[in-house]
């Protein structure tokens, strides 16, 4: 790959989705620096589509302007050797939001509600700046709406840093069908309802995906899911937003009108900015006595990290094998014995006499 005068190395694999893949890269300038980079790389089947390919590249000129502590920085757009178009951006050594909460959800822990405050504040910050973004030379305002503010659009640092990732495919994926299975599934949960209605959309869009992330992270389960993208568009359309309070009896009704204000279906009863919102829930922190900094996040993601690194050691393939040889022999038992007499065994059995031996499994083992 290359671009400008800098050449691109791709090293290492590290995810991929419906859009693009991410990969480790390097790169290298003429004059021999070099500095690591992430590469995401625009998926080969999407280039096909000429529409897509107009508003990734209009969007992504406009993330080249972006510079603040609390977005990950774009350096480069380019076009490869395969006519795949990629970013060149700031690599950020850690996880995203969605990894995150996914670790603390494996490991039975419940939400840390200041840290889950801090994080959202941060990304409050990121994206307020963006909002009113001006052009570097003109000075007319960029108008930049994320869109798709989502877990996996979150990154954290193992230094306890929060960006916002993601803002030049996100209004490009506005223009792929919702009946594009593979591409578009899972991108929706996180709309707000005018856009889901094919209205205009502003910043507040953007707040309502605050307002979503804030809802999950609090009661540890999705907002807007259906069993197919149309129904979860339905859901949005519709906003519906069940009480907090009621799910999490620990989460107050000061914080739970925060999080409905931000989640209201009309975008002019919600926070006008994000700033707004980051000031609401900073000052719910303060009056409340929470503290939360850069050092949580960081503790948070260093822990998922040596989970990472202990799940690809050799010998944790052979570990998981083993322990599952054993539970299997084990439930094989129990089931055995609740055939021959199902009462003496109570709690173990469902309505046909069997052990859920799935949800058993992965409640122990978790599920990756």
């Amino acid at each position: 790959m290359s671009g400008m005068q800098i050449k691109y190395t791709m090293l290492e694999r590290l995810g991929g989705g419906g859009q693009a893949e991410v990969y480790r890269g390097l790169a290298e300038s003429l004059e021999g620096f070099k500095r690591v980079v992430a590469i995401k790389r625009v998926l080969p089947n999407l280039t096909t589509n000429p529409r897509f390919v107009a508003m990734f590249l209009d969007e992504a000129r406009l993330s080249l302007f972006l510079q603040h502590a609390n977005i990950v920085q774009v350096f480069d757009i380019s076009k490869a050797a395969d006519d795949t178009y990629f970013l060149a951006m700031e690599f950020v050594d850690g996880c995203d939001l969605k990894a995150l909460i996914d670790h603390e959800i494996r490991n039975g822990r419940s939400a840390n509600l200041a840290l889950v405050l801090y994080i959202v504040i941060e990304c409050c910050k990121g994206l307020h700046y963006a909002h009113f973004a001006e052009h570097p030379e003109s000075r007319a305002p960029l108008h930049i709406v994320h869109r798709d503010v989502s877990p996996p659009n979150v990154m954290l640092s193992k230094n306890g840093e929060v960006k916002v990732v993601d803002f030049g495919l996100a209004k490009a994926n506005s223009q792929l069908e919702i009946t594009d299975e593979g591409v578009v599934k899972g991108k929706f949960s996180y709309l707000a309802p005018e856009t889901a209605l094919g209205l205009t959309v502003d910043s507040r869009a953007d707040v309502f995906a605050l307002g979503i992330l804030l809802w999950e992270m609090l009661t540890e389960r999705r907002l807007f899911v259906g069993d197919t993208p149309r129904e979860t568009v339905e859901l949005i359309q519709r906003a519906r937003i069940p009480s907090v309070t009621a799910i999490n009896p620990n989460i107050d009704a000061e914080l739970e009108s925060i999080v409905r204000k931000a989640l209201a279906r009309e975008r002019d009863d919600r926070y006008e900015t994000a700033a707004d919102l980051g000031e609401a829930l900073t000052t719910y922190l303060f009056s409340h006595g929470l503290k939360a900094t850069a050092r949580d996040v960081a503790l948070a993601v260093r822990a998922v990290q040596a989970e990472r690194a202990r799940r690809a050691s050799p010998g944790a393939a052979l570990t998981d094998a083993l322990i599952k040889d054993e539970l299997e022999k084990l439930t094989q038992v129990v089931a055995e014995e609740i055939a021959a007499s199902p009462a003496t065994l109570p709690g173990l059995a469902n309505n046909e006499g069997m052990v859920n031996t799935k949800d058993w499994m992965t409640d122990l083992l978790g599920d990756d």
